[in-house]
């Protein structure tokens, strides 16, 4: 058995969830609304405050699916609940970030500046302190968009193994390694 599938999902109070047909999942709580299509041969059973996925079969595929849809349904409890929040820093000399509103304007060492159109469900603001990388913080409900919003502008300049200059996740350590020496 799946330890991940097999566990139940706590409902907090703030929390309505449904299972409509096609097992179409929607969670709604004080953060906002989310819904994912789970497979149609899991079982999804809501009783006393608790959400269970069951399995019919030991197939690999049954056996797969169910641990996935478990942890969907659970970070979308947790994103309606408490939400998500990513931080990206921008290494480098002269990398800047503003946002106005939905629009994030990065300027990462090329010719021109990169304007980023942010979706609606993510929330984005940038903090720029003297002495420290700027900051580019995400906050949402929905851990995928923020997920993908966030690799994305890390993709605009992923940091480089030989000055570690870069956009890069909050905390998340690069490779680093040994340039040229000079030779004798």
């Amino acid at each position: 058995m799946s330890r991940i599938g097999k566990a139940p999902i706590t409902l907090p109070d703030k929390v309505e969830i449904s299972v409509g047909d096609n097992n179409l999942v929607t969670v709604k709580g004080p953060k906002g609304e989310l819904s994912q299509k789970i497979d149609s041969d899991l079982t999804i059973k809501v009783e006393d405050g608790t959400l269970t996925v069951e399995r019919p079969t030991e197939q690999q595929r049954h056996r797969a699916m169910h641990g996935l849809s478990r942890s969907l349904i659970d970070n979308m409890v947790t994103g309606v609940t408490e939400g998500y929040k990513l931080e990206l820093e921008l290494v480098g000399v002269g990398y800047r970030a503003s946002n106005t509103g939905q629009l994030l304007e990065l300027s990462l060492g090329y010719s021109h500046p990169i304007m980023f159109a942010v979706p609606a469900e993510v929330k984005v603001s940038t903090e720029t302190e003297k002495g420290k990388a700027p900051l580019v913080i995400l906050e949402s409900h929905d851990k995928q968009l923020i997920g993908q919003i966030a690799a994305k502008i890390r993709a605009f300049r992923k940091p480089e193994p030989y000055k570690g200059k870069g956009v890069r996740f909050k905390g998340e350590e690069i490779r680093r390694k040994a340039g040229k020496t000079a030779a004798k």
